[in-house]
């Protein structure tokens, strides 16, 4: 047998470990992707927003990227979960309302098979895809995560509000499809993280580019967290709710999120006054701000982790990694007097209540549920070092139907008009690449919401909304007037008329049924009251 000389095992050498690099080089072609979404979290919330809270890696993210100060949601947890995974309106993906069947169409509860995710978009594209977190946009099994483009699942199927095991209501953790039990210790934010982690280790090791959703159940209530992360906090909001809204709202300007002359909403008027509130009231709210802060931290921590990972592995520079919340702070209180356990700790069931949502949301009004700025304005980074080199702040409009087409814009992908022999609704949204690149954005003709009654449209600067179950019309120019302060309605009865007749043109379109009519598709109303 001859011998093979050794110049040649050393071409051969080389020629392999060409082919190799070759193939590393294809896949970064393609971006990887990274979607991380955060639970009821304010518009204030983190530190590069104004905030007093932690948040070193989410910070450090924003100030290597791009914030966008004009980025709206759908207001609600299933309907923005609903628009930004389709790329939909959220009556168009079937969730109207929330996750319940109302029996009716754009209302049955789950994302139907005339839609798409963009899970299945970017696996269909050559994408591997995962999911850890809460999904929250289909209760049944068949359209669970794995049944919508996940390969990979870790996390809650049904809804949130589950931190310590044992968890207060009927949620359950599942891994791919089967159904688990936690751990003593267990953590529902640090194994969200985790599995983020672990998903990203496993994909890396293949030539696909990967796409990985993180979908938190942090901040939403109840308030629990590690006893050591609420003690960083504690007496911090003792200053009370005007003195810590004010901070953050200088801070705002501090750091370019709103200009100089920018005003601030007055407070809502349920917000009491700090100096006629006892010792044991002050307390009471200094503990739950801490236990809520305690939350954003823990998640920020993970999310370093996952950064660290992508570091590691070398894929932190061809990786797009977006972060946003589903609405704004809610002034929900679900605390629950039964549960006595302390707050924040295994076995208790509390809220941040009003006062500090309105913190959350400065400079704006509202909260989440609502069309009013405080309800749909979401915090938005993105981090992307091949087409976002230095940090940006940008304020052009955008909406949660945007990311879809973003995503499928960046990774070459091509969107379906018909999938597994269903025509597919085209998607709503436009790109956002050409604000990651610096440049002006052809704008929405319009923008429009509408939730458990509570309307709103956007048209250029003007915004109409309209607040269930009153209905009284607020006018609103958004260019002399953002945090919506002055109703111009009865001033400008042309422009609110205008706006009204659009407002209606689209929920035509996507099928917007009048809120007293599904409640009259329900006839235990009581069901609708649920507090994801």
């Amino acid at each position: 047998m001859k011998k093979i000389p050794f110049i040649f095992l050393l071409l051969m050498s080389f020629s392999y470990g060409q082919q190799k690099s070759t193939s590393k080089l294809k896949k970064e072609s393609r971006p990887n992707i990274v979607l991380i979404l955060a639970d009821d979290m304010g518009y204030a919330d983190l530190g590069c927003y104004g905030s007093e809270i932690s948040t070193p890696n989410l910070d450090a993210l924003a100030n290597n990227g791009l914030r966008m100060t004009q980025f709206y949601n759908a207001s609600r947890c299933c309907p923005t979960r609903a628009s930004l995974l389709t790329g939909l309106y959220p009556h168009e993906a079937n969730m109207g309302f929330m996750q319940e069947d109302c029996g009716l169409p754009g209302y049955g509860g789950h994302i139907p098979n005339d839609a798409v995710t963009m899970a299945q978009v970017l696996k269909e594209n050559g994408y591997n895809t995962a999911m850890s977190g809460k999904w929250h946009v289909g209760n049944d099994r068949e359209y669970w995560p794995t049944q919508k483009g996940f390969e990979k699942f870790y996390g809650f199927p049904h809804h949130g509000g589950a931190y310590f095991y044992p968890f207060p209501g009927d949620q359950v953790v599942v891994i791919g499809d089967s159904i688990i039990t936690p751990k003593d210790d267990y953590y529902s934010t640090e194994a969200i993280n985790e599995y983020g982690v672990k998903f990203v280790e496993e994909m890396v090791s293949d030539e696909k580019p990967f796409f990985l959703y993180l979908a938190h159940i942090a901040p939403h209530f109840p308030l629990q967290a590690r006893q050591e992360d609420i003690a960083k906090y504690r007496g911090k909001y003792l200053n009370g709710f005007e003195k810590i809204r004010e901070d953050r709202f200088k801070k705002q300007k501090a750091l370019g999120i709103i200009p100089e002359d920018y005003p601030i909403s007055k407070s809502d008027p349920k917000v009491p006054d700090w100096n006629s509130l006892s010792q044991a009231e002050k307390d009471d709210y200094d503990l739950r701000m801490s236990v809520y802060a305690a939350q954003i931290e823990s998640m920020d921590r993970g999310i370093g982790d996952l950064i660290e990972t992508l570091k590691e592995t070398g894929e932190l520079e061809n990786t797009l990694i977006v972060f946003l919340s589903d609405n704004g702070g809610t002034r929900e209180d679900y605390s629950n007097p039964e549960l006595t356990a302390p707050i924040g700790q295994v076995g208790s069931f509390a809220c941040y209540k009003l006062p500090w949502a309105n913190v959350s949301n400065t400079p704006y009004r509202k909260f989440k549920h609502w069309g009013n700025e405080g309800g749909i304005r979401s915090p938005f980074i993105v981090h992307f070092p091949k087409m976002i080199q230095e940090q940006r702040i940008d304020n052009q409009p955008a909406h949660i139907i945007d990311i879809m087409t973003t995503f499928t814009d960046l990774a070459e992908a091509n969107y379906p008009s018909t999938y597994n022999g269903i025509n597919i609704k085209p998607t709503q949204g436009k790109s956002l690449i050409p604000i990651f690149k610096g440049e002006n954005r052809t704008a929405h003709k319009g923008l429009f919401w509408e939730h458990e009654g509570n309307k709103a449209a956007r048209i250029g600067n003007w915004k109409w909304v309209s607040i269930y179950p009153e209905y009284v019309d607020e006018l609103y120019n958004l260019a002399e007037d953002p945090v919506e302060e002055f109703n111009m309605a009865k001033k400008n009865s042309k422009k609110l008329k205008e706006l009204k007749q659009q407002w209606q043109s689209w929920a035509d379109k996507v099928g917007v049924i009048p809120w007293e009519k599904v409640l009259e598709s329900k006839p235990d109303q009581a069901r609708l009251q649920i507090w994801y």
